[in-house]
């Protein structure tokens, strides 16, 4: 999704933090069935199975919503703060995030997870941008530089058509007779057709 699609920055902390939500539950309830099932005796699998969902996906989807709102939260504040919206935001929300989760741990861990939080974006960040650069149209920009006009022909003067293949006139030349080669007159063309008695 491009970040002109996302929503304004109050309402995208709370759209980030259901959908993390939704996201953590399905996929905690899918690998947890999976456990609930195994773990459970022979002819008590299905039973096993939801117990399993019941009890464990929605501490994950929690877990997920936990990490979306707080990401979503700092990604808005830095917005706020540096006035654009870049991978940069992004890749310093992972590390907040990674790194306010795992604060009660000391600060050797809070530093490790900030830093695992920043890698993992900026990968997400790069395959994002590889990908849009790989699928983009390569059309050429709205606003192409100008190119320089194609050549012209010289053009001929005007009132003077010549037939296709005819040479040029010569310049200075005398026009022609009016017998030779000059269109006869009307007074002309009926003299000449008139009958003759």
């Amino acid at each position: 999704m491009s970040v002109q699609e996302r929503d304004p920055c109050p309402h995208r902390i709370l759209d980030d933090l259901g959908g993390a939500f939704a996201m953590g539950a399905i996929g905690g309830g899918v690998w947890n069935a999976g456990a609930g099932a195994r773990n459970s005796p022979r002819g008590e699998r299905l039973i096993g199975s939801i117990q399993g969902v019941k009890a464990r996906a929605p501490v994950v989807g929690g877990n997920f919503a936990v990490w979306g709102g707080l990401f979503s939260t700092f990604d808005c504040s830095l917005v706020a703060i540096r006035r654009k919206e870049d991978p940069w935001n992004s890749i310093a929300s992972g590390a907040l995030t990674g790194g306010v989760l795992a604060a009660r741990g000391g600060w050797r861990a809070a530093g490790r997870s900030a830093a695992f939080g920043g890698v993992l974006l900026a990968m997400i960040e790069g395959l994002n941008i590889f990908l849009t650069k790989m699928l983009a149209d390569p059309t050429p920009q709205p606003y192409a530089p100008p190119q320089p006009p194609p050549q012209m022909a010289p053009m001929e003067p005007r009132g003077l058509r010549l037939p296709q293949g005819a040479p040029p006139p010569q310049q200075g030349a005398p026009p022609p007779p009016a017998g030779m080669g000059a269109p006869p007159s009307g007074g002309e063309l009926m003299r000449d057709t008139a009958p003759q008695s």
